[in-house]
């Protein structure tokens, strides 16, 4: 699980590296919030995550690692979507986006640290 964590971060640290890049060539920063939240939840969260889960495999193979993992990969993008939706709108219906996405990662998030309480020692 820890290659599969850290490949992972790298692809939202792209993503979050050329938004960035792009909203500073365009000097229009609306999707801030949503750059700000691809680089520290995919990047960071996952990349530190996948280190742990290196650092401890039992972590990484067990099955608290593995919803870690796909809550975190599937809840990034899914809110993701719908808050650049809602700023590029500027309509709430895409709330409910962000929402399920947000709880997803929240959720994730949880089991990660449950994870990381059961088998770091």
């Amino acid at each position: 699980m820890s290659r599969k964590m850290i490949i992972g971060s790298t692809f939202y640290f792209v993503i979050g590296v050329l938004m960035g890049m792009g909203m500073s060539m365009s000097e229009n920063y609306t999707l801030s919030p949503v750059h700000a939240h691809i680089n520290l939840l995919g990047w960071v969260s996952m990349a530190l995550g996948g280190m742990l889960y290196h650092v401890f495999p039992a972590a990484g193979a067990s099955r608290l690692g593995k919803w870690h993992f796909w809550l975190h990969m599937i809840g990034i993008p899914v809110m993701m979507a719908g808050l650049a939706s809602m700023l590029l709108t500027a309509s709430t219906a895409f709330i409910p986006v962000v929402s399920i996405g947000g709880v997803m990662v929240v959720v994730g998030t949880i089991l990660f640290s449950i994870n990381a309480v059961k088998y770091v020692r």
